[in-house]
């Protein structure tokens, strides 16, 4: 996506255009106006409004229809649509139905039993599921899966039912997890140590204490082959050195192969010091100019570490509020609790009804303690629709009473 006007996005201070973004202020405003909002859910779960596929709408839409106490059979109907709408339907019911609707889950069964995109649809429900609610199924899938133009990837829930499934040849490979990290890096700087084997020992590395002084200077050795990317991981191993990277990243900065001078550039962008400042407040204004909704969560957290010295970029991250991305909020909300606290006790408790996780995650860490944010952590904390980290925290904020606040 390149151009909020394309989608045609309500305004986004209406309810159908916070809805359309998954912003928490407009669950609120939906719940004082059902009646009039129904139209905008349902609406909501026909059409992708997501900016990017990372966003989240499935659980902030389920919870709409169950708020809101609508019909879930518009959503049913749905099913029958292409593939795409199918699958969202599908993710929304299957919350439904978690949530007690009844209505949902034998929704979807029928539709196993019937629809076009069933299959999808199983391995759907089989992993949200309980197997109590869809192994019955499984002469239903035995019935109609040698009308499929392919045999399934997935092994659930096709292996348990007897059906075969496609499989890719899997030679496993010996577990790193044993050797030392002086073995781990000498595998990396050994030429001939194939790629995969490398990724591994990056992944065991990433798990233990930074070995700066080894890894730094493999760095620009653990390309691809074709020299065009870096090997996988190789970015997170560099960023747990953190500052201890930054000498090295000069040099890497102006190297001739970009993914390592796009490497260098970045750690530099990242550990900058006061003089950067000016120029990440530039930046985050261009983004805003060009509305470039990707992307500027990291300008954000780069400014979050200069604190209120970066005043000057609260205007542009309370703007960032209000895109359809709704993926970055979090990195908005950080960097202005780093920078800039006024005002920021509504905007967490507008988090606490978001439909992106992280958000919510700081809604329950940072909501003021009143009866309202205390009864809507419980109700976070006791659905069965919500994930366990939010579940999970919302429960430690109660019996605290009080949870830390964002600093």
């Amino acid at each position: 996506m390149s151009d909020e006007y394309e989608m045609s996005y309500a305004h986004f201070d209406s309810v159908e255009g916070l809805l359309q973004r998954g912003r928490g202020l407009g669950a609120v405003r939906a719940l004082q106006d059902p009646r009039g909002s129904a139209v905008f859910v349902y609406h909501g779960i026909r059409r992708d409004w997501r900016w990017d596929g990372v966003d989240d709408r499935s659980l902030y839409l389920a919870r709409l229809v169950q708020d809101l106490e609508l019909s879930p059979a518009p959503v049913v109907d749905q099913l029958a649509g292409d593939e795409g709408a199918c699958l969202r339907a599908c993710e929304v019911l299957e919350l439904l139905a978690l949530a007690g609707s009844d209505e949902a889950r034998e929704g979807l069964r029928a539709y196993v039993r019937k629809g076009e995109h069933w299959a999808r649809v199983l391995e759907s429900v089989s992993a949200g599921w309980p197997p109590e609610w869809w192994e019955d199924l499984g002469d239903v899938a035995r019935a109609r899966i040698g009308a499929e133009a392919e045999l399934p990837w997935f092994s659930e829930p096709w292996t348990r039912f007897g059906i075969a499934v496609q499989s890719r040849p899997f030679v496993p490979r010996p577990s790193l997890a044993g050797l030392s990290t002086a073995e781990l890096l000498t595998l990396l700087a050994d030429a001939r140590t194939e790629n995969a084997t490398k990724v591994d020992a990056l992944r065991a590395l990433n798990g233990r204490e930074p070995a700066a002084e080894g890894l730094i200077p493999l760095v620009p050795s653990l390309g691809t082959s074709d020299g065009r990317r870096s090997l996988p991981l190789l970015r997170r191993a560099v960023e747990r050195l953190g500052t201890l990277a930054v000498p090295a990243a000069h040099g890497w900065a102006r190297d001739d192969h970009p993914w390592l001078a796009q490497l260098g550039t970045d750690v530099l962008a990242d550990h900058a010091g006061p003089e950067a400042l000016p120029g990440l407040v530039e930046e985050l204004a261009e983004q805003w100019a060009a509305r470039a909704w990707c992307g500027p969560d990291r300008t954000a957290r780069r400014l979050a570490r200069f604190g209120p010295d970066a005043a000057d970029a609260v205007p542009y991250l309370r703007r960032f509020w209000l895109p359809p991305h709704s993926y970055e909020r979090a990195a908005y909300l950080e960097a202005l609790a780093a920078i800039n606290r006024n005002g920021l006790d509504y905007v967490c408790t507008e988090s606490l009804w978001d439909c992106e996780e992280t958000a919510r995650l700081l809604g329950i860490a940072s909501a003021p303690a009143n009866p309202e944010t205390l009864g809507r952590i419980a109700v976070l904390r006791d659905d069965p629709m919500e994930t366990p980290e939010v579940r999970a925290a919302a429960r430690t904020r109660l019996v605290a009473h009080s949870g830390p606040r964002l600093s």
